[in-house]
């Protein structure tokens, strides 16, 4: 993924929450929890996009019988 893509997927995420956070009256719990789960998903989403973790679907899970 080019760097440039990455960069501007970054300011467009921040822009989002940071006008989510001033303009939509919530309470603080919730703007908080918020912003922890768009922060790991964009954490999870850079490892993915440098190659720091494979992807998902090369996880074998067990099947129950």
């Amino acid at each position: 993924m080019p760097l440039i893509s990455v960069v501007v997927t970054l300011i467009v995420v921040g822009v989002l929450l940071w006008l989510v956070n001033s303009y939509i009256p919530m309470d603080g719990k919730i703007k908080k929890i918020l912003n922890v789960v768009v922060v790991i998903c964009v954490v999870v989403w850079l490892l993915y996009a440098f190659g720091v973790i494979n992807r998902a679907d090369e996880i074998r899970v067990p099947q129950l019988r």
